[in-house]
């Protein structure tokens, strides 16, 4: 086992615990304890991929120009843990959204980086682990999914009744402790050449004409621009079913337990479809579940096609992050990796504020009945759109300043 291995992947189990009592519940903290109108909500939600946008190619220049990556990722751990400090204080909407501000400036870029790291880690021809390193995240966040109702139901909430949101501004000071520990532990990971390599100022101008490349942020940006509303604001459709917060809970599980194998043999289906395969499905089978969402008659059966989630982050998530580390150069890692972001960020921003407004003026269930066509349709065309290689004339394989 490489030595770094153990602290990145106990980093991706405490980042993404705390992720893991932030997600489910934001939105229904935001609409029924801060009281934000649809519109609001869309607006608040929007802010992490919005700042996303002007954070993750800079922390990702500067991780890559400097090599100091695992500098970069400490300081963007750091800084989400003491931004979730802030968010709860904020006292008017105004207020909200400066906090917001400042945590999805060091939030934003997180995942992307610590994938970049992780990449580096694990080195020449580790991509096919990268899942037995990520998987430990969804671990964290399942547990975190399932101590936290238990948690309020002994401050005496009960997280049973629909409408309860007693306690749910806890979740801002735990996520923070489990950022903080995260950063830290990064001072096990041992330093390394692929860690520390860096990249030259013309790299990212070549980056950006790699058409390989630059197809995957093409289906990026539509895929996020359908399909992250509708996951960001699924516990307000839950609510309005006449689920509670326990119900919002019990609903990431089947989502969380498929996850975690899948995620664990990502390499299997690395080797099998190819990342674009894996892209390809995770997007089709997103546009399948939030469908069939939209159109179940009981939340018994939105229950049941939750298990699609595993599927959807495989190939979403991890298989676009797998595409850049197939056709982007060891030293541009992290700048691939966030420039993607930045791209999957427009997409969300738009998603967030069209699916708030959809929401408040044509009801919960219209955004899931609008992205869930139109994804399955993008995730067969993906599937025909994309490279897997760059080709022989792209700037990746024809200029010099590629060359290690």
């Amino acid at each position: 086992m490489n030595p770094g291995s153990v602290p990145i992947a106990l980093f991706w189990f405490l980042y993404m615990a705390g992720l893991g009592i932030i997600f489910p519940y934001l939105s229904l903290y935001f609409q029924e304890n801060a009281g934000l109108t649809g519109i609001q909500l869309g607006l608040a939600l929007a802010m992490h991929p919005l700042m996303g946008i002007v954070a993750s190619p800079f922390w990702g220049q500067w991780a890559d120009r400097s090599g100091r990556r695992r500098g970069a990722l400490f300081f963007l751990a750091s800084g989400s843990g003491l931004g979730y400090l802030l968010v709860p204080h904020a006292s008017s909407f105004p207020l909200l959204l400066l906090c917001l501000a400042f945590l999805s400036t060091f939030a934003a870029p997180t995942m992307a980086v610590a994938s970049s790291l992780s990449f580096a880690v694990l080195g020449k021809g580790g991509a096919a682990h990268f899942g037995r390193i990520r998987v430990w995240g969804t671990v964290g966040y399942l547990m975190m999914i399932l101590a936290f109702p238990p948690l309020l139901g002994r401050m005496g909430a009960d997280v049973s009744v629909a409408g309860s949101t007693y306690g749910l501004e806890l979740i801002f000071p735990i996520a923070a402790i489990l950022c903080l520990s995260a950063a830290f532990v990064l001072f096990w990971v041992p330093s390394a050449a692929a860690i520390t390599v860096r990249a030259k100022r013309e790299d990212l101008a070549a980056l950006l004409k790699q058409s390989s490349y630059l197809r995957l942020l093409a289906i990026a940006f539509f895929a996020f621009g359908f399909l992250s509303g509708p996951i960001v604001l699924f516990p307000v459709f839950v609510a309005e079913r006449g689920g509670s917060i326990e119900t919002v809970s019990r609903l990431w599980i089947p989502m969380l337990l498929v996850e975690i194998p899948l995620i664990y043999f990502a390499g299997a289906g690395l080797n099998r479809i190819g990342a674009r395969g894996l892209i390809a499905a995770g997007i089709a089978c997103d546009g399948t579940r939030w469908l069939i969402t939209a159109l179940a008659p009981s939340l018994f059966w939105i229950f049941g096609v939750q298990l699609l989630h595993g599927a959807v982050v495989v190939g979403l998530i991890i298989g676009m992050q797998l595409y850049v580390e197939e056709v982007v150069p060891d030293r541009l890692r992290a700048t691939g990796q966030t420039v993607l972001g930045t791209v999957m960020s427009v997409g969300a921003v738009l998603s967030h504020l069209w699916a708030g407004t959809v929401i408040e003026h044509m009801g919960a269930n219209t955004p899931y009945l609008i992205s869930g066509p139109i994804s399955i349709v993008l995730g067969v065309y993906a599937w025909f759109f994309l490279r897997t290689r760059a080709g022989p004339t792209s700037p990746m394989s024809s200029t010099r300043i590629w060359d290690s």
